[in-house]
């Protein structure tokens, strides 16, 4: 926990830029009945039955200081697919930088070993050494500020029915584009001095 707070305090560094990753899902629902569009003094109504029609992935790329993210929509959560987001960050999103600091939660996928599932071992060797590794803890995802970013983006954009992937991505690079344009950034207040005191029951009790 403390690693990824310390992360949090480093300065702009536009060739260390700190990047979080996430992902998340979502059920393309599409409808039996057309809906019934919205009217004066009358709201929009929707038919209670749905249709099923797959699970899409979603992945959050943020750069807090930068007020910057990019939406990633794939029609499978693999190592492969994430492996692939991580070349993006890397070669497309940030290719003059240095280094990528990114931190991510501890999802089985996300690791080091995935970009060898992918690639030769050669390229998998240079994407891992593009980035410097940081994690939250078991239970800590919360840590990650993609996260509070892909709650943004399910309340502002997605909460409701989208039936197909090509539809969810268009959505969602226009919701991102509308973002990216304010230049929003998360409001992180959370410091170590603040978890030593307020999460003090997380870390081990040492006896004299």
């Amino acid at each position: 926990m403390e690693d990824v707070l310390e992360v949090y305090k480093r300065p702009y560094d536009p060739k260390r830029p700190v990047v979080c990753l996430d992902e998340t899902s979502k059920q393309l629902i599409g409808d039996v009945q057309p809906p019934v569009p919205a009217a004066v003094r009358q709201v929009a109504h929707y038919d209670y039955e749905y249709v099923r029609n797959g699970v899409a992935n979603i992945f959050m790329i943020s750069e807090p200081l930068a007020g910057q993210r990019d939406v990633e929509v794939t029609d499978r959560r693999t190592k492969r697919d994430y492996a692939h987001c991580l070349r993006k960050v890397s070669d497309e999103l940030y290719p003059e930088a240095d280094v990528v600091v990114l931190v991510q939660d501890n999802l089985n996928t996300h690791s080091p070993a995935s970009l060898y599932e992918a690639f030769e071992p050669a390229e998998a060797k240079r994407l891992a050494d593009r980035f410097e590794w940081h994690y939250t803890p078991k239970h800590g995802s919360w840590l990650d500020m993609a996260e509070i970013e892909l709650g943004i983006l399910g309340r502002q954009c997605l909460a409701r029915r989208i039936d197909n992937v090509n539809d969810l991505r268009r959505e969602a690079k226009a919701w991102e584009a509308a973002r990216n344009a304010a230049e929003t950034r998360v409001n992180w207040q959370f410091t170590t001095a603040d978890a030593r005191t307020k999460l003090r029951k997380l870390y081990p009790s040492i006896e004299e």
